[in-house]
């Protein structure tokens, strides 16, 4: 009887094409997509802006015999709009800058005795009015209760800021000495205590609760570097940012809309709910 030969199984060395045959049909397949979705047909647009021109009851723009493009009744429906907006948007910018300009005027005459002193200024920032005043105009080193000769000139400065009616943020800062006192542990405690004590005082002063903010910083947005004795004085203060109201949201009122297209886009922004 004759035994059966076994048979001897030869590793196959070209397997590996099946794989690499699969991986070229997919990035080939991937590549077709990607260019499919980054074509443009044109038909498809023409036939969209038809039926929306349909849809508005009047005809596509078309260009006259001097080249120039004649406005449908739509877009100078929406360009009307957009000219509306943008002439409110100018006239609340121009209403906010002299109510801030106002209010610079009224906290110097109120702080007139630090600022002439250097202690105290003023600024119109794009936040809003800032009023920065130094530390010690109001509290002895290493503490957070307003000294007796500032209480009045922050008060005085509490019945402009009654009177605007806008958000208030009050930040206290510290140079980069670090303090260690059971009251204060860190600079946090006392920029933190220092804020919180004048946005009492404008709360006792009439300034309501809900437009204030106390926020302690530390030593973190220095003025001047700390390396020298006037940097570290003029790091040691106070920040009051009367902060500027929103603008309604639309066009900025710089914004050209002589260009049909643009006018059409913003519009459709403007008349959704």
């Amino acid at each position: 009887m004759a035994l059966r030969r076994k048979r001897v199984d030869r590793d196959n060395h070209d397997r590996w094409l099946i794989s690499y045959a699969d991986f070229i049909t997919l990035l080939f397949a991937f590549f077709v997509v990607m260019y499919a979705i980054s074509s443009v047909n044109e038909g498809k647009y023409k036939v969209l802006g038809t039926s929306l021109g349909s849809a508005f009851g009047s005809s596509a723009p078309k260009a006259g015999e001097s080249g120039t493009i004649r406005l449908t009744e739509q877009e100078i429906y929406f360009k009307s709009i957009v000219d509306r907006r943008n002439a409110k948007l100018a006239e609340q910018q121009r209403k906010q800058n002299e109510r801030m300009q106002s209010l610079v005027s009224a906290l110097n005459q109120a702080m007139g005795k630090f600022v002439k002193n250097g202690l105290v200024s003023v600024s119109q920032t794009r936040r809003g009015v800032m009023l920065d005043i130094s530390a010690s105009a109001l509290f002895a080193q290493g503490e957070a209760v307003i000294a007796p000769a500032a209480q009045k000139t922050l008060a005085d400065v509490a019945k402009v800021l009654a009177e605007s009616g806008q958000l208030i943020e009050v930040e206290g800062h510290t140079d980069n000495v670090p303090i260690s006192t059971p009251v204060y542990p860190s600079n946090w405690e006392l920029s933190s205590a220092r804020a919180s004590s004048v946005v009492r005082l404008f709360i006792d002063q009439g300034v309501v609760a809900t437009r204030l903010t106390a926020v302690g910083s530390a030593d973190n947005h220095p003025v001047l570097s700390n390396d020298t004795a006037e940097g570290r004085t003029r790091n040691r203060r106070v920040t009051v940012t009367v902060l500027a109201a929103e603008l309604e949201r639309g066009l900025a009122p710089s914004q050209s809309s002589t260009d049909p297209a643009a006018s059409l886009s913003t519009a459709s922004e403007v008349v959704q709910p």
